[in-house]
């Protein structure tokens, strides 16, 4: 069982964060855009000289898209026009080589133009998808999740759709259960793949379980399935048990027994992005109310290990994470090894990483873009002892 209390001024509070950190990611998604590629760079970094864009990512570019759209979906403009740069995307899909890029087409094509998923799915054959690509093979959590969601999301705008993809998204759905441990997180991956599965069999990061959260939430709304948004419920009630005293989502989880087995590196697009777009998409399919953890976690951008602002409005980005130095991470995993123990909890050799990637800022306006009115309400109405859930029997 988890019960929070909150008040007036961490609601406003929250609300002026997300204020500034939309802003912020709409500049910096300028900065990150290549108009010559008509695609987003692959990150951008801090050097010597100054901010440095390096490469180019169709994936990334795809997120950025999503998180764009959403920006428009608030009522704002976005600085980039989408459609020609999803053109350039759905029409040459060369870049598309596992289930997970798939799955974030078939998402960003329900967002921003729904009658194109006919054309995409014949020219990538979607059905057959499962035994085409290797990560699909193989079970891995995250590439499953996108792939539901996009499903989920054609379902949604399209109900029409429905029954041409119910058949697919329901086997996804029983795959991304069998990866469900008994305290509800997610492995990274299948836990039959015998040879795979020997490095990462119980190994989970923070993003095999927002992803499956979202899916599960969205698969639920579009195909009308209770037992999967139980799935999805359990797995957030651990994570919100387990967040940090800062609001920290940590990085790695032992998905057997729920244990944190790795604290740092915190990502800066757990904080505002991953984790709000899960639980935010959760609470809507339950009509509850996970705010309180959601704002928990977006007050560590400000408040963290370091006492640090992660964002920098100078270069427009949210640094990426904070991380332990080479010297630190060598000592963790080596002891680690050694004795088989928890994750430490000192904040011993801790720095910045000065970059930031598109997608960061894409999932953070996906997550953020339509939240101010959210927001204000509860400013204006106050908070209370609101939220109380229970684990799915």
């Amino acid at each position: 069982m988890i019960n929070t209390m909150g008040g007036t001024s961490q609601a406003s509070d929250s609300q002026r964060i997300i204020h500034s950190l939309n802003a912020l990611a709409v500049n910096g998604l300028l900065s990150m855009y290549a108009p010559e590629r008509r695609l987003f760079c692959f990150r951008l970094k801090r050097t010597a000289a100054g901010m440095v864009r390096e490469g180019v990512s169709p994936r990334y570019t795809a997120i950025a898209l999503m998180g764009l759209h959403r920006l428009e979906q608030s009522g704002a403009a976005s600085p980039i026009e989408i459609k020609p740069v999803f053109d350039l995307l759905s029409t040459n899909t060369d870049w598309i080589d596992n289930i997970g890029d798939l799955g974030l087409l078939l998402w960003l094509c329900a967002l921003v133009a729904p009658d194109c998923f006919d054309k995409i799915d014949r020219r990538l054959d979607v059905q057959n998808s499962l035994v085409r690509f290797r990560d699909a093979r193989l079970g891995r959590t995250i590439e499953l999740s996108c792939l539901l969601a996009g499903l989920s999301h054609q379902a949604l705008s399209r109900p029409r759709k429905v029954a041409a993809t119910k058949t697919l998204a329901v086997e996804i759905c029983r795959r991304l259960r069998m990866n469900q441990g008994e305290e509800g997180l997610f492995g990274h991956i299948a836990r039959n793949n015998a040879i795979a599965a020997m490095m990462r069999r119980n190994t989970a990061s923070f993003a095999d379980q927002a992803f499956p959260i979202y899916a599960l939430a969205k698969f639920s709304q579009a195909y009308g399935d209770d037992r999967a948004i139980a799935k999805a419920v359990d797995c957030a009630l651990t994570l919100c048990e387990s967040q940090g005293p800062l609001g920290q989502w940590w990085w790695n989880y032992d998905s057997s027994n729920g244990e944190i087995t790795e604290r740092f590196p915190v990502f800066s697009v757990h904080q505002h992005g991953m984790g709000p777009m899960a639980l935010f998409a959760l609470g809507e399919a339950i009509h509850s109310d996970f705010s309180p953890w959601v704002y928990k976690g977006l007050q560590w951008i400000e408040d963290n290990e370091l006492g640090i602002d992660m964002q920098d409005n100078t270069a427009s980005v949210v640094w990426r994470c904070v991380e332990r130095g080479p010297f630190w991470r060598f000592w963790d995993a080596a002891t680690s090894l050694v004795t088989r123990r928890r994750a430490r909890k000192s904040c011993s050799g801790l720095r910045p990483q000065f970059e930031c990637r598109p997608y960061e800022l894409g999932w953070l306006l996906y997550a953020l873009a339509d939240q101010t009115n959210e927001c204000r309400r509860m400013s204006c109405a106050g908070w209370t002892d609101r939220f109380s859930l229970s684990r799915p029997n």
